[in-house]
């Protein structure tokens, strides 16, 4: 995973969660606590509710995003930009400033009049940000669009997200955002449900993820909440974000998100990382789960995709088998290949081995039990070594073969 410099900022699997506080000089954005146009304002509450409740970025928005309103040129953006410079240079408090924009032009501006990095809502529609940014040495939020600068996030099918991340490219300071939210009005909270379900997924590029789920629709649906009860909920959920791989979470409610993330980061799973000395091997473990994001990991190395079956593991439970189906599972997983193994319940308690045979298990009245310890390319070729012993077990073994990817 490559760590990004944002301005003196470590982002990435090497440094903690960081905050996002959000300020809108735009007075048609939606969420009113974070709207100011006015500068000395505005640095107050950056300084007392962002920075002072512990946000590491400040991302400023010069228009609202909402797909219901007009498009701000840039020239329109650039006359917003004197407020959030003001702002900028009014406020005491140490954070990295960013801009949130669509246009090279007014990345170019904000970067050269003191901010530090940018947060492009269209992903490098506009082709000369990826340039701006390298001549800035500038981080830079690359959020998943469409080549289209009055379409930002509007990506409606989920599959289409991971390489909508790439188009033009990155930068070697980009982190990517899958954009969450109802950027259009064919994405459903099923799709933002659906991405956040796969948000490892979007690790494959080796770069930091960015999350924006604060008070979005498709979790307070969840718990039937209003925007105004939806803290719950978005806690809930920063805390599971990062526990998947993000590392920075943009939000308006900064102190607790910032509790969220430091617990979801406490309880996310170690890995192996070793040999970042000059001459050593080095050692990364990927957090992979699924099947889609070897295949991500393997994409991006140019290497052999058709390993991606074997690199994950899944254990299933398997009750009321018959002695013929017992039989026929051990069978199945008793070649060294065969990337599957079966486990009979009490077995262990046996004292002899007892060769696969169609007619052994010992099974209890309602059928025996066991577990089945397979990669997905193992459950495949199991099931079809399988088809035919058992309807019941043709039956069983056929949603655990579709669902291991």
């Amino acid at each position: 995973m490559r760590n990004v410099d944002a301005a003196g900022l470590g982002i990435g699997d090497d440094h903690p969660p960081r905050i996002m506080g959000v300020l809108n000089v735009s007075a048609e954005s939606p969420y009113d606590p974070s709207v100011y146009d006015d500068p000395g304002e505005a640095a107050e509450y950056v300084d007392e509710e962002l920075i002072g409740e512990g946000a590491d970025i400040v991302d400023v928005g010069l228009e609202s995003a909402n797909k219901d309103l007009d498009v701000l040129s840039a020239e329109q953006e650039l006359d917003r930009l004197d407020t959030a410079v003001e702002t900028l240079g009014s406020t005491s408090g140490d954070a990295v400033w960013s801009i949130e924009t669509r246009y090279h032009e007014v990345a170019d501006e904000a970067l050269a009049r003191g901010f530090d990095m940018v947060n492009d809502i269209c992903g490098f529609a506009d082709p000369e940000m990826p340039r701006v940014c390298r001549e800035h040495d500038a981080a830079v939020s690359k959020m998943a669009s469409p080549p289209d600068l009055e379409r930002p996030g509007a990506i409606e099918d989920v599959d289409d997200i991971y390489e909508a991340l790439s188009m033009n490219g990155f930068t070697d300071k980009t982190i990517l955002d899958p954009a969450f939210g109802g950027w259009s009005v064919e994405k459903t909270h099923a799709d933002d449900r659906e991405t956040f379900h796969r948000l490892r997924e979007f690790r494959g590029y080796g770069r930091p993820l960015l999350v924006s789920i604060n008070r979005k629709s498709f979790l307070k649906t969840i718990a039937g909440r209003s925007t105004e009860e939806a803290l719950p909920v978005s806690l809930a959920a920063t805390s599971m974000a990062v526990e998947r791989g993000a590392h920075v979470i943009r939000t308006h409610d900064v102190a607790e998100t910032r509790d969220a993330a430091l617990v979801g980061a406490e309880f996310a799973r170690d890995r192996v990382r070793s040999g970042d000395e000059a001459g050593a091997v080095a050692v990364e473990e990927l957090d992979v789960t699924t099947v889609r994001e070897a295949e991500h990991h393997l994409d991006r190395l140019d290497a052999d995709p058709s390993v991606a079956g074997d690199a994950v593991v899944r254990t299933y439970e398997l009750r009321g088998l018959t002695d013929e189906a017992v039989g026929a599972l051990r069978a199945a997983t008793a070649e060294p290949d065969a990337d599957a193994a079966f486990a009979l319940a009490g077995s262990a308690a046996a004292e002899t081995a007892v060769p696969p045979s169609a007619t052994d298990g010992g099974s209890p009245a309602d059928g025996g039990a066991g577990l089945l310890v397979a990669t997905p390319t193992g459950v495949s070729a199991a099931r079809s070594s399988i088809s035919g012993v058992s309807a019941a077990l043709d039956a069983a073994l056929e949603p655990i073969d579709g669902g291991s990817k």
